[in-house]
């Protein structure tokens, strides 16, 4: 049976990206890769927002990404599901980027001004492929956990998976010392989002621990516990690395980022377990576009800032308000054009044809 609590927080977290994505454009706390501040405040105190949601929403996905592989392979043969996240992950993160998404790599570059550098055209264009991947590294990494857990699965044959059956409840909260020697290791420089060891670790929770309904069972009775924990932490980081940057060495690697972003997805696995494990037509609609969203929903907050903030056309407030508007609006938009272009809906969002769909369409 599909478990709607995922879908939910599947397409509640992209919504929550978008926003985020929308005050990153314009922060003020330094961080490099976006246009930067826009207002004259000497303190942006709305930025906090990024701090209360960008520890954990990112290790959120990949726990349900962990979970979803794991009912996946319950329908499928290793070599299926290969094939299909195969074509769904790899797919548009590489010829998507060649077809599609070097138009977020000309917009990023021009952000730096890399746009005006003497080169041949064709040189630009592979320069602004290999500045396009923009949030398509998730599905990069996913891809290749996906590789990684058939390994594991044929190794293991469900022995470790059915002893994490049993996980307590301080299991769980033990975990959180494992998270934070996770996120010590295999995190590249300078691109800060490749956190090899968090992200693994963390998608190797949910494969293991948090695809089992008797785990969740536990979740949903002290969702409370975590709910508590997750606000203490949230606060308390907020209070002491607000305006640091948050997103890089040494901030997203202290206990206190860290042990944050775990019980942080603790607590909305266990909130949205307990109270929204249902469908309903909004829900589903939401549901079958937040793929869509996530991919193209970057693009309009980052066209926005080149072409109008940018220039000062419209002042900061209605910037911020055209950037979330244009997010969504490029999202669903271009979620719904490219769906229906043949190949490049291969391309871009591994859309199969039709007939080649039924089997695949499993939980993830």
């Amino acid at each position: 049976m599909r478990k709607s609590y995922l879908d939910n927080i599947r397409w509640v977290t992209v919504v929550l990206v978008v926003i985020y994505h929308v005050l990153y454009m314009y922060n003020g706390e330094g961080i490099l890769g976006t246009l930067g501040k826009i207002t004259n405040l000497d303190v942006q105190y709305y930025d906090i927002y990024q701090y209360i949601v960008y520890p954990w929403f990112m290790v959120l996905l990949f726990i349900v990404s962990g979970i979803s592989a794991r009912y996946a392979l319950d329908k499928m043969t290793g070599r299926e599901f290969i094939k299909a996240r195969t074509v769904k992950l790899l797919v548009p993160c590489t010829a998507g980027i060649f077809v599609f998404h070097f138009i977020q790599g000309y917009i990023n570059a021009s952000f730096g001004e890399m746009d005006s550098l003497e080169v041949p055209g064709i040189i630009k264009y592979f320069i602004y492929c290999l500045s396009g991947t923009g949030v398509l590294w998730y599905i990069q990494m996913l891809w290749l956990f996906s590789l990684a857990i058939v390994l594991i699965k044929k190794i293991d044959k469900d022995r470790l998976w059915n002893v994490c059956r049993k996980t307590s409840l301080w299991i769980l909260i033990l975990l959180g010392a494992a998270v934070y020697g996770a996120g010590q290791i295999f995190n590249t420089p300078i691109i800060v989002v490749y956190r090899f060891g968090l992200y693994f670790f963390t998608f190797l929770t949910g494969y293991f621990i948090f695809s089992h309904d008797e785990v969740i069972e536990k979740m949903k009775k002290y969702f409370w516990l975590f709910l508590t924990a997750a606000a203490g932490l949230c606060i308390a980081f907020c209070i002491i690395y607000f305006p640091q940057n948050y997103a890089d060495n040494p901030v997203n690697r202290t206990p206190l980022f860290l042990l944050y972003s775990w019980f942080g997805s603790l607590a909305v696995i266990a909130v949205f377990a307990r109270f929204f494990d249902f469908t309903n037509k909004f829900t589903a609609w939401m549901g079958k576009r937040s793929f869509g969203l996530y991919i193209f929903h970057y693009l309009g907050i980052s066209a926005v800032a080149l072409f109008i903030a940018k220039p000062g056309y419209l002042s900061a407030p209605l910037c911020y308000l055209l950037s979330a508007v244009m997010g969504f609006a490029f999202g669903y938009g271009l979620n719904f054009v490219i769906s229906k272009i043949p190949f490049f809906r291969w391309a871009v969002l591994g859309i199969k044809k039709k007939r080649n769909q039924e089997k695949e369409n499993v939980q993830g």
